[in-house]
Protein backbone atom coordinates (compact mmCIF):
# COMPACT_ATOMS: atom_id res chain seq x y z
CA UNK A 1 0.00 0.00 0.00
CA UNK A 2 1.49 3.65 -1.24
CA UNK A 3 1.81 6.10 1.53
CA UNK A 4 0.28 9.17 0.52
CA UNK A 5 0.68 12.59 1.59
CA UNK A 6 -2.72 12.67 3.52
CA UNK A 7 -1.34 9.43 5.64
CA UNK A 8 -0.39 10.45 8.79
CA UNK A 9 1.88 8.07 11.17
CA UNK A 10 0.31 7.23 14.67
CA UNK A 11 3.75 7.68 16.09
CA UNK A 12 5.04 10.43 14.34
CA UNK A 13 4.88 14.01 15.81
CA UNK A 14 2.77 16.01 14.57
CA UNK A 15 4.38 19.55 13.06
CA UNK A 16 7.54 17.88 12.45
CA UNK A 17 10.55 19.77 10.77
CA UNK A 18 10.80 20.51 7.16
CA UNK A 19 14.25 19.42 5.92
CA UNK A 20 16.49 21.16 3.08
CA UNK A 21 18.14 18.33 1.45
CA UNK A 22 15.56 15.64 0.32
CA UNK A 23 15.92 12.11 1.89
CA UNK A 24 17.20 9.50 -0.28
CA UNK A 25 16.44 6.39 2.36
CA UNK A 26 13.35 7.37 2.76
CA UNK A 27 11.72 7.55 6.89
CA UNK A 28 13.29 4.30 7.74
CA UNK A 29 16.51 5.43 7.20
CA UNK A 30 15.98 8.11 9.34
CA UNK A 31 14.56 6.67 11.81
CA UNK A 32 17.49 4.61 12.07
CA UNK A 33 20.27 7.35 12.25
CA UNK A 34 17.79 8.68 14.89
CA UNK A 35 18.13 5.42 16.74
CA UNK A 36 21.67 5.22 16.43
CA UNK A 37 21.60 9.09 17.87
CA UNK A 38 19.79 7.88 21.29
CA UNK A 39 22.12 5.08 21.79
CA UNK A 40 25.30 6.87 20.79
CA UNK A 41 23.39 9.73 23.73
CA UNK A 42 22.45 7.32 26.12
CA UNK A 43 26.09 5.40 25.78
CA UNK A 44 27.79 8.55 26.89
CA UNK A 45 25.64 9.07 30.02
CA UNK A 46 27.07 6.08 31.42
CA UNK A 47 29.36 5.28 34.08
CA UNK A 48 30.72 2.02 31.33
CA UNK A 49 31.49 4.87 28.61
CA UNK A 50 33.09 7.12 31.48
CA UNK A 51 35.52 4.26 32.52
CA UNK A 52 35.90 2.89 28.77
CA UNK A 53 37.42 6.40 28.14
CA UNK A 54 39.72 6.73 30.88
CA UNK A 55 41.01 3.01 30.17
CA UNK A 56 41.64 4.03 26.56
CA UNK A 57 43.38 7.17 27.46
CA UNK A 58 45.54 5.29 30.16
CA UNK A 59 46.48 2.70 27.88
CA UNK A 60 47.05 5.44 25.01
CA UNK A 61 49.64 7.85 27.29
CA UNK A 62 50.91 4.15 28.75
CA UNK A 63 51.88 3.01 25.02
CA UNK A 64 53.15 5.92 23.86
CA UNK A 65 55.38 6.71 27.28
CA UNK A 66 56.50 2.92 27.78
CA UNK A 67 56.67 1.56 24.66
CA UNK A 68 59.75 1.34 22.76
CA UNK A 69 60.74 4.49 20.71
CA UNK A 70 59.54 2.81 17.23
CA UNK A 71 56.05 1.85 18.26
CA UNK A 72 55.01 5.28 19.87
CA UNK A 73 53.09 7.25 17.57
CA UNK A 74 52.00 9.95 19.59
CA UNK A 75 54.44 12.13 21.35
CA UNK A 76 54.88 12.94 25.04
CA UNK A 77 57.07 15.49 24.37
CA UNK A 78 54.38 17.43 22.02
CA UNK A 79 51.73 16.72 25.28
CA UNK A 80 50.16 13.56 23.23
CA UNK A 81 49.01 15.79 20.07
CA UNK A 82 47.10 13.08 18.66
CA UNK A 83 45.47 11.89 22.05
CA UNK A 84 44.23 15.82 21.81
CA UNK A 85 43.09 15.87 18.28
CA UNK A 86 41.16 11.79 19.09
CA UNK A 87 39.67 13.05 21.93
CA UNK A 88 38.29 16.52 20.59
CA UNK A 89 36.93 14.74 17.58
CA UNK A 90 34.80 12.76 19.94
CA UNK A 91 33.55 15.64 21.73
CA UNK A 92 32.56 17.45 18.55
CA UNK A 93 30.67 14.70 17.29
CA UNK A 94 29.10 13.78 20.50
CA UNK A 95 27.71 16.95 21.08
CA UNK A 96 25.20 17.27 17.62
CA UNK A 97 24.66 13.47 18.34
CA UNK A 98 23.52 14.47 21.70
CA UNK A 99 21.52 17.23 20.78
CA UNK A 100 20.11 15.51 17.74
CA UNK A 101 18.65 12.78 20.54
CA UNK A 102 17.07 15.39 22.55
CA UNK A 103 15.53 17.09 19.40
CA UNK A 104 13.89 13.40 18.96
CA UNK A 105 13.15 13.34 22.49
CA UNK A 106 11.40 16.27 22.23
CA UNK A 107 9.41 15.29 19.34
CA UNK A 108 7.80 12.05 21.36
CA UNK A 109 7.39 14.56 24.50
CA UNK A 110 5.20 16.71 22.34
CA UNK A 111 2.92 14.19 21.36
CA UNK A 112 2.75 12.48 24.45
CA UNK A 113 1.69 16.22 26.00
CA UNK A 114 -0.89 16.16 22.98
CA UNK A 115 -1.96 12.48 23.86
CA UNK A 116 -2.41 13.11 27.33
CA UNK A 117 -4.23 16.87 26.84
CA UNK A 118 -6.98 14.40 24.56
CA UNK A 119 -7.32 11.94 27.49
CA UNK A 120 -7.73 14.82 30.13
CA UNK A 121 -10.21 16.46 27.70
CA UNK A 122 -12.20 12.98 27.42
CA UNK A 123 -11.82 12.06 31.33
CA UNK A 124 -13.57 15.37 31.85
CA UNK A 125 -16.29 14.78 29.56
CA UNK A 126 -16.87 11.46 31.27
CA UNK A 127 -16.67 13.22 34.56
CA UNK A 128 -19.29 15.89 33.78
CA UNK A 129 -21.56 12.81 31.88
CA UNK A 130 -21.24 10.80 35.12
CA UNK A 131 -22.60 13.70 37.14
CA UNK A 132 -25.31 14.67 35.45
CA UNK A 133 -26.34 10.94 35.00
CA UNK A 134 -26.18 10.82 39.16
CA UNK A 135 -27.77 13.90 39.79
CA UNK A 136 -31.04 12.63 37.06
CA UNK A 137 -30.58 9.31 39.39
CA UNK A 138 -31.27 11.32 42.51
CA UNK A 139 -33.88 13.33 40.77
CA UNK A 140 -35.69 9.76 39.42
CA UNK A 141 -35.00 8.56 43.32
CA UNK A 142 -36.71 10.94 45.31
CA UNK A 143 -39.66 10.10 42.96
CA UNK A 144 -39.51 7.06 43.95
CA UNK A 145 -41.86 5.27 46.53
CA UNK A 146 -40.06 4.48 49.40
CA UNK A 147 -41.00 1.25 51.74
CA UNK A 148 -42.67 3.39 54.44
CA UNK A 149 -45.11 5.08 51.90
CA UNK A 150 -46.21 1.84 50.12
CA UNK A 151 -46.24 0.17 53.60
CA UNK A 152 -48.88 3.37 54.31
CA UNK A 153 -51.04 3.23 51.05
CA UNK A 154 -51.03 -0.57 51.91
CA UNK A 155 -52.62 -0.06 55.27
CA UNK A 156 -54.37 2.78 53.89
CA UNK A 157 -56.40 0.57 51.63
CA UNK A 158 -56.43 -2.41 53.89
CA UNK A 159 -58.59 0.01 56.35
CA UNK A 160 -60.66 1.25 53.10
CA UNK A 161 -61.23 -2.71 52.66
CA UNK A 162 -61.93 -3.54 56.15
CA UNK A 163 -64.25 -0.79 56.31
CA UNK A 164 -65.98 -2.01 52.95
CA UNK A 165 -66.33 -5.61 54.79
CA UNK A 166 -68.28 -3.79 57.62
CA UNK A 167 -70.65 -2.23 55.13
CA UNK A 168 -71.49 -4.86 53.24
CA UNK A 169 -71.67 -7.00 56.16
CA UNK A 170 -74.25 -4.55 57.98
CA UNK A 171 -75.79 -3.97 54.90
CA UNK A 172 -76.34 -7.67 54.61
CA UNK A 173 -77.67 -7.96 58.41
CA UNK A 174 -80.25 -5.34 57.50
Amino acid sequence: MARGKQDTRLDAPKGLRTTVLPRRGGEQQSDRFGRFTEWIARAMGTPWFILGLTIFVIFWMGWNTLAPQAWRFDSIALGFIALTLVLSLQASYAAPLILLAQNRQDDRDRVQIEQDRQRAERNLADTEYLAREVVALRLAIKDMATKDFIRAELRALLEDLDRRDDEDGETARA
